[in-house]
């Protein structure tokens, strides 16, 4: 997966917190490069994936909804919970099936092509967008010099 972009796009598009499986990760050059120093102001947080169906169970608060292939919802149709949790999975193997149960929605982006599936970073960037669309952030009053 494309941390370091997924940061970045995080950071773009107002996310609280990214969660990844290690946060030494983001020490390396690659990382670096690719988020463009958006880690210096988006929240990290680690869960380690063996953890990570027992971690959602824990954001009670927040509508868990995985982006998987295997999705019931299409991305388009879908209305995002104000709070929400957005669950990744790996390039290849995507969402495991312990992580998807964790999930109260599994959704898709749709696909019109050969090619079965997007990489991960820019899966993400669509649904960010279609989020933001139905939550805007407000504007900050008085932030501009």
């Amino acid at each position: 997966m494309n941390l370091g972009g997924l940061c970045r796009t995080c950071e773009v598009m107002g996310v609280k917190e990214l969660v990844i499986p290690d946060l030494r990760l983001t020490t390396s050059w690659e990382f670096r490069k690719l988020a463009a120093s958006g880690q210096q102001w988006q929240a990290l947080n680690e869960c380690r994936p063996e953890q990570t169906p027992t971690w959602l169970r824990h954001q009670a608060d927040y509508r868990r909804t995985a982006l998987t292939v295997r999705g019931t919802q299409q991305l388009t149709d879908y209305t995002f919970s104000e709070k929400t949790v957005l669950v990744l999975g790996r390039e290849l193997t995507g969402v495991p099936d312990d992580v998807l149960a964790a999930c109260e929605d599994k959704v898709s982006v749709p696909q019109y092509g050969q090619v079965e599936s997007l990489n991960v970073h820019i899966a993400a960037a669509i649904a960010l967008l279609v989020y933001r669309r139905q939550h805007p952030l407000q504007p900050e009053k008085n932030n501009l010099l």
